[in-house]
This record gives C-alpha cells, structure tokens and sequence, in this order.
C-alpha cells in the first residue's frame, strides 16, 4: 500500500522531488519492472521533470484493481483478471482541472518469480477497446509473453467505457451506414450530431491527449519504461508515444504500421489500393474452386465481384428482417472480412453464394452489421463514432477540389474497382471537412528521437495498412527496425510464429531482428 500523504503537502512535496540535482538532466537509466514495489514510488523514478505538481500527483496514483463489472471470474488456467480506473485531465493544459477516468484491464502473469513488469496493449480502430483485448484475446500472448509480463488493455478516452462518444442514434445509424445516395451528406449528418452532443469532448480525444493518458499509465503501473504493442492505429498512438516521451520508452513493437507523414485524403488512397489487391486475390482464388458464384474465370472474376456489389445501388438484396443489402453495406461487409486474409475466405464465399445466386442478402447482411458494431437488436457500438472523433482530431482534411479530382484520377488507375463504387467513401473515410473541432494537427515524419530502439512489422499483402506504411513508419524513426511477414490480412503478430517469436525475444531479452528479416506466415 502507498501511504497517503496530506493533501495540504503534497504539491510542495512534489515540487521538492522533482527540483533536478546539479548537473543531473538525463533520465533515469532502463530498467525492466516496477521502480522498486508499489512502496518506494518516487517521482525521479516515475514522473517526467516538466510536470506540474497536480499532473505529478496523477503519476503517482494508486490503481484500485477490482473485479471486472462485465467479465466472469476466471477459469481454471486463466489468469487473474482486475479492472481499474485511472484519473487523467481531460484538458492537459488544465491539469488540475476537469478529470475523466480511462477504463483499464490488467491479466496479471502466473509466474511471479519471471516477471519483468507490464506490456500495455492498444488493438488499434482508432476506437477498438483495449479492455476487451485483455478480457478476450489474452490467450494469443500465451507462453514466453504472459509468462513475463502482466497485460494492460485500456480503452482510449472516447472509446469503449471511457467517455465514449455517441453520437447518432441507431435508427439514424441504420440510414447512415446503409445509404447509397451519392447527395446524402454523411459527413455533415455525422458532424452535427456529434457537435451538437460532444462539443466539450472532441477538442481532447487526439491521439497526442490519449498518449500523455498512456504515460500517466505507465507512472501509474510503477514501470520506469513503457513496454507496449500497439495494432493497426495502435501504432500511430506508439509512434506518438515515443515522439513526445523519448526517454520513458522502453520495447515498443508497432504491427501494421499507421504512419501519418502524407495528407489525409492520399493515404486513404493508397489504402484503397491494397484493399483492392487483396478484393482480387480473394476472387481469383474463388474462381478456381468448384461452385464460386463468380464463375471459373480467374481473369473476369474480380470484376464479376465488383459488378455484383455496385449493381445492388439499383437492386438491393432483401434479407428477410425488413432491411435491405445495399451496396455500401455489401462491400463493407466484403472488405471487412478481407481483413484477415485468406483464413476468411470461405466465410466470404458463403455469404456470397445466396446473394449471388439466389437473391438472398440475409448472409452477407450479418457480415456488414458485424463489421459495424450492429448487435441483433439493432443496437450500435459507439466504436464508429469514436473512430471518426479520434480521427478527425487526429488529421486536418482540407482538400481542395483540385486535390481531390487528383485523387480520385489516381484511384481509379490503383484502384478500378474500388473507385467505382463511391470515391468519397474510399478518399474521405471520414469526412472530416464538416467536422466541429478543426485539428492543429498536419501531415509529419515522427523520429522519436532519444528513444529506445522500436520493432515495427508490416505484412506484404496487407489490406488496411499497405506495407510500404510500416517501411516509411521504420525509416523515419532514428532507431527503427522493420520485421516483415510475407503474406497476407492485417497485421502480422496472430498470423505468423515466427513474427510472435521475434516479438518474444524483443520484449523479453531486448533481441531485435536482423535488418532485412521475413517471417512466412501460418
């Protein structure tokens, strides 16, 4: 237990601690583990010098680690699972001001006598919950990782249990997300209702805000250094991370690299890219299989696909439930699936089999509610809200016509099929042109220089964050590695061993692999 210390002392307290010694100004020296058991916390060891007393304090706060309101007890051979809530500002220039609670999960090791501290996870949307990573996906860090390290999930502020934005209701967000009017305002539909209903909240959900929130954590937790593997958006939030706290690094590992040096509008692009490649392998792969509803064709049967998904604008599938299969929910539900690669490719073709030949959309209708958070009720996770809200804090999207009739004659040549459907779907994803709280933030290289030495992965057939994003991402860090898995969907960490291997070896005893390295896949 910390001892309390009167509130009437605390601030000259802090303020003494963290006054330098003379000729003292590098950080403290890594270490693997807490500063020294939760007893010893000491500001030098924890705290960052520039912090005010009342952000001090919230460094040095203790967690109070309970069960989890919304998960079971653990089973037999389960780890011990505690949730907690960790007080940060909402405004960092106020740090004594307004403070909301980030929803923290923790798996603590079964092996005391290994341990080295704690690995902080973030699975990535922006918006996904790092809560529930913890809760349901513990399992895939099994073995030499969890044998060493507690796990750390927390959902970021906006997302999941934390001040989650909500923003359309679910009957708006069935028309929202179902709609295939080219004159539908969605980005002006989804802008007004979040102003009119989180206008306090938005200037602060910035991935810049979430990692000062995941140092305050890391103070929190005890750990001198902060061990973490971010996923997906995950690692713009570790990238940010290490660019603003250098010297409270310890092993990052960045898995599908999401680097923002390039505008808003042509990174989405070249997204779409590699979507497409993937929509074309699935395909082609399909036609050389008995009984695929795109025909034997491996040359026609990309186009076969596209052609079935855009023709629904004119002729929406019915489902069985009332609702209709549209076209933007039909591709959402096909590009979502793709996201994990082959292994999803025989769920794909059977939803596609009575779409297709029969005129049944009921199949393919699930796969799109699953990709947008839609249960069986008919009820909405906040997750795409959140992930709008964080992004367009995150990115200013100002594109000019000139810009964008660029974009879309570079979409459509990288990207035919894609770019059929509706341009401003793929390029503006979201549309953060209407949006309320207009960013500072704009295009940039992160160097994250003074840092430790960051493992980043990137797979060469991925869909969502294409390969040469986690080669730019690994260039431009001063001290960056870049592992590669051959193969593809998104992310390399759950499809590979030899990737899970390399991670292991980094976390634990610092190894990092050598430069050029390929791991095959599963």
């Amino acid at each position: 237990m910390i001892p309390k210390i009167p509130r009437r002392l605390l601030p000259a307290l802090l303020a003494a601690l963290l006054v330098p010694t003379a000729g003292c100004t590098a950080p403290p020296a890594p270490g693997r583990g807490p500063a020294a058991g939760a007893s010893a916390r000491q500001p030098r060891d924890l705290v960052p010098r520039t912090a005010p007393p009342a952000l001090a304090a919230l460094y040095l706060q203790p967690l109070d680690w309970k069960p989890c309101p919304d998960r079971p007890e653990a089973e037999p051979g389960e780890p011990e699972l505690r949730c907690a809530g960790l007080k940060v500002p909402l405004d960092y220039a106020d740090p004594g001001g307004e403070k909301i609670e980030i929803a923290v999960a923790r798996a603590r090791t079964s092996k005391a006598d290994r341990r080295l501290g704690t690995l902080v996870l973030n699975p990535g949307g922006p918006g996904n919950s790092g809560v529930d990573k913890v809760f349901w996906d513990w399992e895939s860090f099994r073995g030499t990782v969890s044998d060493h390290f507690d796990l750390v999930g927390f959902d970021p502020r906006g997302a999941g249990r934390t001040t989650p934005v909500h923003c359309l209701d679910d009957r708006t967000r069935d028309e929202w997300n179902s709609t295939d009017d080219p004159g539908y305002d969605r980005g002006r539909v989804l802008a007004d209702a979040c102003g009119a209903r989180q206008a306090t909240l938005l200037p602060h959900l910035g991935t810049r805000d979430t990692a000062r929130d995941l140092d305050v954590l890391r103070g929190a937790l005890g750990e001198r250094r902060l061990d973490f593997l971010g996923s997906s958006y995950g690692t713009y939030l570790g990238a940010l991370y290490a660019e603003q706290f250098p010297e409270w690094t310890g092993r990052l590992v960045l898995d599908g690299a999401v680097e923002r040096s390039l505008d808003p509008v042509r990174l989405n692009g070249e997204a779409a890219a590699a979507a497409e490649t993937a929509l074309r392998d699935f395909a082609a792969d399909c036609a050389g299989l008995d009984g695929c509803p795109l025909g034997r064709d491996r040359a026609t049967a990309p186009q076969r696909l596209a052609g079935f998904l855009d023709g629904l604008r004119e002729h929406p599938l019915s489902t069985g439930d009332g609702r209709r299969l549209t076209a933007t929910l039909a591709w959402n539900a096909t590009l979502d699936v793709l996201y994990d690669g082959r292994r999803s490719w025989e769920r794909l073709r059977r939803a596609l089999d009575p779409a297709i030949t029969r005129g049944d959309g009921a199949e393919l209708l699930a796969l799109a509610d699953r990709a947008n958070g839609r249960d069986e009720d008919g009820r909405y996770a906040t997750t795409a809200d959140a992930f709008a809200a964080i992004t367009c804090a995150d990115a200013l999207m100002a594109p000019t016509d000139e810009d964008l009739r660029t974009a879309r004659a570079e979409l459509a040549a990288r990207a035919p099929l894609m770019s059929r459907h509706d341009v401003r779907a793929a390029l503006l994803a979201p549309d953060c042109r209407p949006w309320p709280f207009r960013t500072a933030e704009r295009p940039s290289r992160i160097r994250a220089e003074g840092s430790a030495p960051i493992l980043v992965i990137g797979s060469t057939g991925d869909p969502v964050t294409p390969y040469v994003w986690a080669q730019r991402m690994a260039s431009g860090f001063a001290h960056g590695v870049l592992l590669t898995r051959d193969g593809d969907g998104h992310t390399g960490y759950d499809k590979s061993d030899c990737v899970r291997e390399a991670v292991a070896a980094f976390l634990v005893d610092g190894t990092l692999p050598a430069a050029g390295t390929h791991c095959p896949s599963d």
